[in-house]
């Protein structure tokens, strides 16, 4: 087993919260979260913003304020 050490874990989290790196890769990722408390603060901050994103993402305005914010790109827009 090879740790990965916190620089390797740090650089490649992103892509190890999303499933993108190879299984070897993951796997010392994972070991290296699994004994380093520094990385495993980061990993939760890390997993919290990314669900946090995507929940912001799937929400909508409401259509009057989307109409509001359209009307005033146009205005915006027609005064150039």
């Amino acid at each position: 087993m090879s740790d990965c050490g916190c620089d390797q874990a740090r650089r490649d989290l992103e892509e190890y919260l999303r499933n993108e790196v190879c299984k070897t890769e993951a796997k010392d990722i994972r070991d290296h979260l699994e004994n380093c408390p520094g990385c495993q603060d980061e990993a939760l901050v890390a997993r919290t913003l990314t669900e946090v994103v995507a929940r912001a993402c799937k929400e909508t305005a409401p259509e009057e304020l989307r109409d509001q914010v359209l009307a005033r790109l146009r205005s915006v827009q027609a005064a150039h």
